[in-house]
């Protein structure tokens, strides 16, 4: 290890030494008393971190002797991370001081978590992978279980807990089988012994146990049985952090074990992902049908939704893996404009969360039904929003490479979904009328909806440099 190793992990370095020096900060000055003060340094060292991985050299460099890559692909991971971590937690400062739950270990947990998160999207090496992979989960099982006086947080956090176990596991036991046939533990060299374009049975098996332990992190069918548990029992902020952040670290880790470990062979694990691509498109549409509940309406959306991202990396093609994360950046920016809603959605001061609490919302808060509205629509995939247009990506990838049926089964989960997000808009609008929700909650919260619809909106006329930063990733990846 050497001067040039730390300067690649810089990010991580920092972040790290900021969630020591807060975790003995609470310790020492007092249990809750420095807990907002923690949330808002958390966030600013976020936003740092933020740009400082936006403006790093541009080249890849490895550290660590290959366990560390810092590449274009690992940098726009990074960011998308940093800025919905920081997002999720300024949303969240309200709803906790109100429900008694800001402490000072609730950033602290988000951070460390997102250490994990920015170690995954770095590994160059099946160790690294797991280490990072680890304290990702380590932090997020706390938080899954964060209101320790409710029944169903600790159901959730105990399920979350023990089927997150058994992904290790199968993770785990996965890397051990590739290490076994391979002779080594670095994707770079484990590429180097694939023969061909397909893959020797133990490999394929090692491949198959690891996809396993992965799809479980994003939630993807029929690793999938967790989340709508896990989102209803958790608190509404830990809910949001769970849909945004973690999924791209696990989608980002996932394309940087196919591509980097085993790109030769992408005819063979791309029938695995496309497997999981189209079940969890499929079952998350049609579970979601039944859903009043709106925190497990989102929880079968986004099982949805990480089904299509799957889609573009089941291409093992440039284009498709510049749409996957083209669809991650836009899938977190909506997910975060509906749950700053949802963290809005009061009643005499106690939350609700089921669909009925949203009968004609139009009336009392003419301006928050019509953010909403717009992000249901671009979810759903309706033209011309940028939901509509990160589909079309995924889908357009998955036909280039082959994969018609793919994206029939694509465009037909779409229309199904399309049913339960316009359900909302109909009781938005069109419902019964009853009791109107609180109106004096916390301005971040509106005012991340409102942002978080004007760049649906506006993203149609340009994706903000979006398309370019993904492009570079993808290369960077790819190459």
């Amino acid at each position: 290890m050497n001067s040039a190793d730390l300067s690649i992990a810089l990010p991580e370095i920092l972040l790290s030494l900021w969630a020591m020096v807060a975790l003995m900060a609470g310790a020492y000055f007092g249990k809750d008393k420095l807990a907002s003060f923690l949330t808002w340094g958390t966030v600013a060292v976020f936003g740092f971190l933020a740009i400082l991985v936006s403006v790093l050299e541009p080249q890849s460099r490895e550290g660590f002797g290959g366990l560390f890559i810092d590449d274009s692909f690992a940098r726009f991971s990074k960011a998308v991370i940093l800025v919905s971590g920081a997002a999720v937690l300024v949303m969240g400062m309200d709803y906790l001081e109100r429900t008694k739950l800001m402490k000072f270990e609730y950033p602290i947990l988000v951070a460390l978590a997102t250490v994990g998160m920015m170690v995954m999207v770095s590994a160059g090496d099946l160790i690294t992978l797991y280490m990072g992979l680890e304290l990702q989960s380590l932090a997020l099982y706390v938080l899954a279980a964060f209101r320790r006086d409710s029944v169903r947080a600790t159901e959730a956090g105990l399920k979350y807990f023990v089927l997150g176990a058994l992904a290790s596991g199968l993770l785990l036991y996965g890397a051990s089988l590739v290490y076994g046939y391979s002779g080594t533990t670095r994707l770079a060299d484990i590429a180097s012994t694939v023969q061909g374009d397909r893959l020797p049975i133990g490999l394929l098996m090692g491949l198959a146990f690891m996809l396993s332990g992965l799809a479980f992190k994003v939630s993807a069918v029929p690793f999938h049985m967790w989340t709508p548990d896990v989102y209803e029992g958790a608190p509404t902020p830990v809910t949001a952090f769970f849909a945004t952040a973690p999924k791209v670290a696990a989608m980002a880790l996932l394309a940087r074990l196919v591509f980097d470990g085993f790109g030769a062979a992408s005819a063979d694990w791309g029938q695995i992902l496309g497997f999981l691509a189209a079940a969890s498109m499929v079952v998350g549409a049609v579970g979601a049908l039944g859903q009043r509940n709106l925190k497990r309406l989102m929880a079968y959306s986004s099982i949805s939704h990480m089904g299509f991202a799957l889609l573009g990396l089941t291409a093992g093609t440039v284009a498709g893996v510049e749409a996957t994360l083209i669809y991650m950046a836009i899938y977190v920016t909506m997910s975060i404009g509906v749950f700053a809603f949802m963290l809005t959605m009061r009643r005499e001061g106690r939350p609700v969360v089921q669909i009925d609490d949203l009968n004609m919302l139009s009336k009392t808060q003419p301006l928050q039904a019509l953010a909403l509205l717009i992000l249901m629509f671009s979810l759903a995939g309706v033209p011309p929003l940028i939901g509509f247009w990160a589909k079309f990506a995924v889908l357009t990838a998955a036909i280039g490479a082959g994969y018609v049926l793919l994206a029939v089964i694509g465009v037909i989960a779409s229309v199904i979904g399309a049913f339960y997000y316009l359900r909302i808009v109909y009781f938005l609008y069109f419902g019964t009328e009853s009791d109107p929700l609180d109106r004096d909650v916390a301005p971040v919260q509106r005012w991340l909806t409102l942002v978080a619809a004007a760049i649906t909106l506006l993203g149609v006329i340009n994706l903000f440099g979006l398309e370019g930063a993904a492009s570079v990733a993808a290369q960077a990846l790819a190459n």
